[in-house]
């Protein structure tokens, strides 16, 4: 007698029972030095929609280099423009979903506690060889990860790449050159300001000039023919006001207009 009745008691279930609601999802593939901002806008985000937001953190290139190949990502925010182009020119990039988001600083760190000299410019004179004792200088790849092309151009206008270039140890992202630092591994790490500002185990010896290097610039587009409304949603959100808190709190600079 009960089983007619039951397959139309869970369709009622199904449309009434809000928990039984999927929620939109979206995957966004980040630059290493975002993870600290984005994984607490993340969840601001979550606990404000209906959207599950997914992260995947790694160096810019290995991103794109992924995206190329067909990985199923909704938003890309790149630690430069180039990588960005990149998948511009591949046609991977949603008609009109595209804007600088961040920018942020080049910083030399040192391992352990010590005095914030972020406003003390880095120049010619400073004595690397003295300051690695045997030791090496962290870094992202040089030739491929956004951190290391900027410090690589930054060493190299001031004269100083060739008398650290073979005592750089490089890494596949820049958060990776910073864990080397804050472990004591290498004295001395090029990274970001606000990697930088994560860390209890590192304290900065100085900034890099800012016309040592091309500008710092996090791009940030949806991916794919057309934006998905919850990749527009969350678009919209890293231009708001409680993002650019979250972002300017953790050392980069916001760029793109507020959103109201």
């Amino acid at each position: 007698m009960n089983a007619p009745i039951r397959p139309i008691f869970l369709a009622l279930m199904l449309c009434l029972s809000p928990t039984l609601t999927r929620a939109e999802e979206i995957l966004v593939f980040a630059a290493s030095s975002l993870a600290t901002a984005l994984d607490e806008i993340e969840q601001k985000f979550e606990a404000a929609s209906d959207t599950e937001v997914s992260m995947v953190y790694a160096g810019s290139s290995t991103l794109a280099r992924q995206i190329e190949q067909g990985a199923p990502a909704d938003i890309f925010i790149s630690a430069n423009t180039d990588w960005m182009d990149r998948i511009a020119q591949a046609g991977l990039i949603a008609p009109d979903a595209r804007f600088d988001l961040l920018g942020n600083q080049l910083v030399l760190v040192a391992h352990g506690e010590g005095l914030d000299q972020s406003g003390q410019i880095i120049t010619p004179e400073i004595n690397l060889t003295d300051l690695l004792d045997g030791g090496y200088l962290a870094m992202a790849l040089v030739d491929a990860v956004p951190a290391g092309i900027y410090g690589h151009a930054a060493l190299t206008h001031l004269d100083l790449w060739d008398t650290v270039a073979d005592r750089v140890a490089q890494f596949d992202n820049v958060r990776s050159a910073l864990a080397q630092v804050a472990a004591g591994a290498t004295p001395l790490g090029v990274v970001y300001r606000s990697d930088a500002m994560i860390s209890t185990q590192v304290h900065i010896i100085g900034t890099f000039p800012a016309d040592s290097h091309d500008p710092i610039r996090y791009p940030v587009a949806a991916l794919g023919a057309e934006m998905k409304p919850a990749a527009a949603a969350f678009l919209a959100y890293l231009r708001g006001r409680d993002a650019a808190m979250i972002f300017t709190a953790n050392g980069f600079e916001t760029l793109a207009e507020a959103e109201k």
